[in-house]
């Protein structure tokens, strides 16, 4: 995968750009094995960070409740593999992380920081490939209760190009 140009972060209505990502377990995840479900990725600055810890320990603590209503959570962030498995075990975290050390996944979704970190971003997947509603915020929890208040939401009947209450205007 080469390189992609920086980008404007990306907002609701906007296709998941193309990506894959290695776990912390070694295995692959793609934006194509998003497809046909609902799913939550959620850039974070830093493993084992104290904001991060939160935020990943609260989407933890609401991951049955979302995973109920087939939603896939999967964090990412710059750090190596071996941090990404580290702060996995240390949060007692149920879903996957990946390591985006390249930048790429962070550079395709235009979260990346002026200081090489991934900015604080939650994006909402529709099944469709298409992204729901995007939430940006320096606080932590407030990632996880309005992706919870949304996704739950989120009807057959809803319209998935609608954005949502934290969705930057159009």
């Amino acid at each position: 995968m080469s390189t992609p140009p920086p980008r404007s972060p990306l907002k609701a209505g906007d296709l998941v750009p193309e990506f894959t990502g290695t776990t912390e377990s070694g295995s692959s995840i793609s934006s194509a094995d998003l497809r046909g479900r609902p799913a939550v990725l959620f850039f974070y600055p830093k493993a084992g960070s104290p904001g991060c810890s939160i935020e990943s320990r609260e989407f933890a603590r609401r991951n049955a409740e979302l995973s109920a209503a087939g939603v896939r959570v999967i964090g990412i962030s710059v750090d190596p593999l071996e941090a990404q498995r580290v702060f996995r075990e240390d949060c007692h975290l149920p879903f996957d992380l990946i390591a985006d050390s390249s930048r790429e996944i962070s550079k395709r979704f235009g979260v990346l920081g002026a200081l090489g970190l991934a900015r604080r971003t939650t994006f909402l997947l529709g099944a469709d490939g298409r992204i729901v509603d995007v939430i940006r915020s320096w606080r932590p929890r407030h990632h996880v209760d309005a992706t919870v208040a949304r996704m739950a939401g989120l009807a057959p009947s809803a319209d998935p190009g609608e954005p949502g209450p934290n969705s930057p205007p159009s």
